[in-house]
């Protein structure tokens, strides 16, 4: 038993050293790098922003009455032309008020009739001196009275009809139905968005220009605008640049209008924005490749190179990016060298030889 004892002891005293001699050969490993030395560079001449692809001719089209959708005549992605009856919402109320605006002209036709004989007859009896001027007065102010009467009834008319030009919704241009904001039976609301419809084929996109650019956006500015989603780049022409930031947190609106192009252009697609910067404009910025950065949840950072030869990681506040570069903010200074590419995996403290 005793000698069992001792090979067991043996053993446990090889697998131990066995494991640090491993440990130790690890820890001596050398991770060839290659690194880059930073340096304060004139920065890009432009100005790259993300913005939302829109339809030059949008309507959301709405109603200014209440009730009930008793039929949606299209559907997503139909082609409609001007005119056409898009959504029926219930006129049953409005056709009960227009009936009684249609009784209310009768009786106010009946009116008017009687007092315009009443006044025949009363301007031929005071021509023969048989009625006084003060019986005159009271069926002209009579006739007069039924005449506004009969008009009101009229206009009345013509306002409910106009109402059910609202009950119809019907196609302002020729178009694409792009949306559907409610279904039938659902109560439609004044003002409350029910069809939105689009003339495709001319597109636009809305970007937003932070304040310490926006002075260098001008109205007229020829820019690129790719197409992320498409791989593709698009000449374009800004054509609206807001003056006020009141309401969107510091950010300027800025339109530009894309030209035409055979590339299948949709609605809501991102693109990106690059406005060119006058050469008197550009500003000294540090850039580093985007591959060198280390990403660990919201952090970015980038390994350099410590004093004993070993990685080092270093947290960077990075800004805009430009391509394929990314401008530094702090974190790094120029002058300064940092691990563009590795033959291992990198961490704190790794062994490095640089190539």
């Amino acid at each position: 038993m005793q000698k069992l004892y001792v090979i067991l002891l043996i053993l446990l005293v090889w697998s131990c050293s066995n494991k640090e001699k491993k440990e130790q050969q690890a820890n001596e490993l050398v991770i060839p790098v290659t690194v880059r030395m930073v340096g304060e560079i004139d920065g890009p001449n432009m100005i790259s922003t993300s913005g939302t692809i829109e339809a030059v001719k949008s309507a959301n089209l709405s109603t200014r009455i209440m009730g009930h959708v008793d039929k949606i005549h299209v559907r997503i992605g139909d082609k409609v032309t001007k005119g056409q009856l898009l959504l029926s919402i219930n006129n049953m109320e409005l056709s009960a008020k227009l009936a009684q605006v249609n009784a209310g002209i009768a009786e106010a036709t009946a009116a008017y009739n009687n007092s315009e004989k009443d006044l025949k007859r009363f301007t031929a009896l005071f021509n023969e001196n048989s009625a006084s001027q003060k019986e005159l007065d009271d069926i002209t102010a009579n006739f007069n009275m039924a005449k506004a009467r009969l008009e009101g009834a009229r206009q009345m008319k013509n306002e409910v009809n106009a109402q059910f030009s609202y009950a119809d919704i019907r196609a302002p241009f020729n178009g694409v139905v792009t949306n559907k904001f409610i279904n039938p039976g659902d109560m439609a609301n004044p003002g409350k968005p029910l069809l939105e419809v689009e003339a495709p084929g001319k597109y636009q996109v809305l970007t937003l220009v932070p304040e310490s650019e926006i002075t260098k956006i001008k109205q007229g500015m020829e820019v690129e605008v790719s197409l992320n989603s498409l791989n593709e780049n698009v000449p374009g022409e800004v054509i609206e640049v807001s003056s006020s930031s009141k309401n969107t947190g510091g950010q300027y609106h800025v339109k530009v209008s894309l030209s035409e192009t055979s590339a299948p252009i949709l609605s809501g697609m991102y693109a990106t924005v690059k406005f060119p910067i006058a050469g008197n404009n550009q500003s000294r910025a540090t850039l580093i490749p985007l591959e060198a950065v280390v990403q660990k949840g919201q952090l970015s950072g980038v390994y350099t190179v410590s004093e004993s030869n070993t990685a080092l990681l270093r947290w960077l506040r990075l800004g805009r990016a430009y391509g394929d570069k990314v401008e530094v903010l702090s974190g790094l200074a120029a002058d300064e060298s940092f691990i563009i590419s590795s033959n291992g995996k990198l961490y704190n403290g790794a062994k490095i030889s640089i190539q």
